[in-house]
C-alpha cells in the first residue's frame, strides 16, 4: 500500500476540512492470466487481484451530499443526494462513483449525505482494471457496511460501468476485486458467477509490464468486438441451434464449420472458443506446476489476440515478441481490453531483474518510452482496512 491508513485520514480531513473520522474501503485492481474478453461471452477466466488497489475514506456529512475528492486528479465535485436517482453521466472520472451511487439508490439503499477522498494505486490506462477497484471501493463507502451478496454488488458495478459510463464491458474485473483470493488466481464461470481457486506454481514471479500507451480506438473497438460476437452467435445457430453464446460451442463444433461463417465473425468466435479451452489448460498446467505449459499457453493467447480478435498495438507486440526471446521469461501476453496497456509476463524469479533491464533497454529504443513493471502478487478481496 503506497498510502498507510493514517496518512489516508490526515488527508480526508485536510481536504475536507473535517474532524470526522473517516471508514477507508480498499478493492484491488487485477491483472488476467487467462481468458481475454471471453467475459462478456459468458465463458471462462483465470485472473488474479492485485496488491494495488483503490483506497476510499469516507465519513457521513453535514451537508446534503456526496462530496467526492480524487486525489490523482486534485479534484473534488459535489452531487445531492435528492439528484442522484435521476443522475446524467457527465463524461468524467465521477461517472464511476456516481453510476454506482445511482443504482444504490434506484435498489432501494438510502444514501447518506457523505464525504469521499479517492487514492488509488492502480494505474489508469494499464489494462489492470482501475475502472473496477474504484466502482467496488464506491459501492462498498456507499453501503457503509450495509449487507448486499457480493455477486450482487458485481452485476451492480458491472451495469454502472456499462449502462452509466458508457463501456460494455463483462463481469471479470468487479467480480474478481470482490473475490479475489491471496496467494492464488481464480477461475471465474461467467455464466454462472462462480469460481474455484487456482493455485500458482511456487517459484513462478508474474511481471506486468506497462506500455504507457492506450490507444483512443480501445473503447469504440470494445463494442465493435461484443457486435461481432453476437454475429458470430446468430451465424453458428444454423450448425447448433439454441446456443446463448459462444461459451456454447466446443473447439471440435467450431472447427467442423468456421469455413461456414462469414470471415470477421469467424475469427472473433475462434479467439473466443479457443481462449475459453485455454483457461481451462492453463488452470490444468498450474496445478501440474507445467511452468513451460503455462508459457506455452500464454504466447498461443497472444497470437489469438493479435490475428483474430485483433486487439493489440505495436508497442505490445514488441513488449511480448522481446519478452519470450529472453531467458528465464516462460511466456507473455497482452493482458486486460486492448490497443495498449500491459503484457503479463511468467518470469523465472532469478531472472526478474534481468528481464527488466532488457525490456527496458528494447522498449527505449524502439519505441521512445519507459516502461513500468508491476510485481503481481496475487492479493486479497475488496474489504473495509481496519
Amino acid at each position: 500500500m503506497a498510502v498507510t491508513p493514517r496518512e489516508l485520514e490526515s488527508e480526508f480531513r485536510q481536504i475536507f476540512k473535517s474532524c470526522a473520522q473517516p471508514a477507508i474501503y480498499r478493492a484491488p485492481g487485477r491483472v488476467n492470466l487467462m481468458g481475454e474478453h471471453t467475459d462478456y461471452n459468458q465463458g471462462l477466466v483465470c485472473p488474479i487481484a492485485l496488491e494495488m488497489a483503490c483506497y476510499i475514506a469516507v465519513a457521513p456529512a453535514q451537508h446534503d451530499a456526496l462530496r467526492i475528492h480524487s486525489a490523482e486528479l486534485g479534484e473534488t465535485r459535489e452531487f445531492p443526494i435528492a439528484k442522484i436517482a435521476d443522475a446524467e453521466p457527465q463524461r468524467n472520472w465521477t461517472d464511476y462513483v456516481v453510476g454506482v451511487a445511482r443504482l444504490l439508490v434506484r435498489n432501494g439503499v438510502a444514501l447518506t449525505p457523505s464525504d469521499l477522498y479517492i487514492h488509488s494505486d492502480v494505474p489508469r490506462g494499464s489494462g489492470l482494471s482501475s475502472s473496477a477497484a474504484l466502482e467496488v471501493s464506491a459501492s462498498l463507502s456507499l453501503l457503509a457496511g450495509r449487507p448486499m451478496d457480493r455477486r450482487e454488488i458485481a452485476q451492480l458495478c458491472r451495469r454502472a460501468e456499462s449502462e452509466f459510463v458508457g463501456m460494455p464491458c463483462g463481469i471479470m474485473d468487479q467480480y474478481t476485486s470482490l473475490f479475489g483470493t491471496e496467494g492464488a488466481a481464480i477461475q471465474i464461470d461467467c455464466r454462472n458467477l462462480t469460481h474455484i481457486e487456482v493455485k500458482l506454481p511456487a517459484g513462478l514471479q508474474v511481471i506486468a509490464v506497462n506500455s504507457m500507451v492506450k490507444h483512443e480506438l480501445a473503447s469504440s473497438a470494445y463494442s465493435q468486438r461484443v457486435a461481432e460476437c453476437a454475429q458470430a452467435v446468430s451465424e453458428l445457430r444454423a450448425f447448433q441451434p439454441g446456443i446463448a453464446s459462444l461459451r456454447d460451442v466446443s473447439v471440435k463444433v467450431f472447427e467442423e464449420v468456421q469455413d461456414s461463417l462469414s470471415p470477421v465473425p469467424r475469427k472473433r468466435a475462434r479467439h473466443i472458443i479457443t481462449d475459453i479451452a485455454r483457461v481451462l489448460d492453463f488452470a490444468a498446467a498450474a496445478r501440474a506446476n507445467d511452468v513451460r505449459e503455462m508459457g506455452r499457453l500464454f504466447i498461443a493467447a497472444h497470437r489469438s489476440m493479435q490475428y483474430d480478435y485483433e486487439i493489440t498495438s505495436d508497442e505490445i507486440d514488441f513488449l511480448v515478441d522481446t519478452a519470450i526471446k529472453m531467458k528465464g521469461v516462460y511466456g507473455a501476453r497482452m493482458t486486460g481490453g486492448g490497443f495498449g496497456g500491459c503484457t503479463v509476463n511468467l518470469v523465472d524469479p532469478n531472472f526478474a531483474e534481468d528481464f527488466a533491464e532488457q525490456i527496458t533497454a528494447a522498449y527505449r529504443k524502439r519505441h521512445g518510452k519507459t516502461p513500468l513493471f508491476y510485481d503481481c502478487q496475487p492479493g486479497a478481496s475488496a474489504s473495509r482496512v481496519k
